[in-house]
């Protein structure tokens, strides 16, 4: 762990998945690596988990996939979805293209209803469903965009799917076996959320429960009282809130759990900027300064880590941040 009261997180990804990297981001004293089980499939998580016990000692926490609606594999890095048009949404397997494509968990099509609205990778398209078949439903897009392989996706209500996926669980036992023992439980609704993943790590593991819908804000304290810490999802959160109201449920979320006694940490866009630059934002450092000042026990960097390009650069000073605030 991190000599600092608060630790960072780094999730690591492409751009930090190296030997060297790994290194230097443990020399800096980062608190948590996270693998994000969304972005990692179970048949390399092994070698991920090992590569990473081979050059830190620094925890490993595995973050499930949960309870979440993504776009399933297109034929291309990019597929343009034009307003007006129609696509369609396949229960059986597909290769996305403008025309059709497939949701995971795939069975989320069975789910839809004429009327709804779906908002693919983080609000970049709007879709509504205009026809619901058995084995399909026909979306007309109401907001052109680009549209990727594996991204988030949004209905503008409650589906109800598993709190954890099958590769979720798979996962969990490959970590467990591996001697990871922290885990993250993506998009928690319910305190049953957090005890089903509790009996699969054990009563040693430890669980984080991600707040990053409005079921979850609804039922914090019973998910708090259940959980080792609480994570705030702010960019998962923000296509089921308003982004302006992020900031007050930022404070009210970390003021709750504090008072039930558990430590709070806060991914998103902390340093969004620094994927493609070596500089942050003021504003980025501003929101990482008053993020801390609002109690946050921890700060995690998502894509800055994954997939930017300056990882270490980036956990540097976002730990410079971190030192700062606590000399203050």
């Amino acid at each position: 762990m991190t000599s600092h009261n608060r630790i960072l997180f780094c999730t690591l990804g492409p751009s930090s998945l190296k030997p060297q990297v790994i290194k230097r981001l443990d020399g800096l004293g980062v608190g948590m690596f996270r693998i994000n089980l969304s972005h990692t499939s179970i048949d390399d998580l092994p070698s991920v988990v090992s590569l990473v016990q081979s050059h830190s000692s620094v925890p490993i926490c595995l973050d499930s996939e949960g309870a979440q609606v993504r776009t399933g594999k297109f034929a291309t890095k990019f597929t343009y979805l034009r307003k007006g048009s129609l696509v369609e949404a396949c229960l059986c397997p597909v290769v996305g293209d403008s025309a059709r494509f497939n949701f995971t968990p795939a069975r989320v099509v069975e789910l839809l209803k004429v009327g709804d609205l779906i908002t693919l990778d983080f609000h970049e398209v709007v879709a509504e469903v205009v026809e619901s078949r058995s084995d399909r439903v026909l979306l007309m897009v109401l907001k052109s965009g680009r549209v990727g392989s594996n991204k988030a996706c949004g209905v503008n209500r409650e589906v109800d799917l598993p709190a954890i996926s099958p590769k979720d669980r798979e996962a969990i036992r490959i970590g467990v076996a591996m001697s990871v023992d922290h885990f993250a439980l993506s998009f928690a609704a319910a305190s049953n959320d957090v005890q089903l993943v509790r009996e699969l790590i054990g009563p040693d593991g430890f669980l984080i429960s991600k707040i990053e819908s409005r079921r979850g804000i609804s039922n914090l304290d019973a998910i708090t009282c259940h959980s080792d810490a609480i994570l705030i999802d702010r960019g998962d959160l923000s296509r089921e809130v308003p982004p302006e109201q992020i900031p007050a449920h930022q404070k009210d979320i970390i003021r709750r759990v504090k008072e039930i006694g558990r430590p709070v940490f806060v991914a998103t866009n902390l340093v969004e900027s620094m994927v493609k630059s070596r500089v942050p934002t003021l504003a980025e450092v501003n929101d990482i300064y008053n993020t801390l000042a609002d109690g946050a026990d921890g700060l995690v960097l998502a894509a800055e880590t994954a997939v930017g390009k300056f990882p270490v650069e980036c956990a540097r000073f976002v730990m410079r941040v971190i030192a700062e605030f606590e000399r203050g």
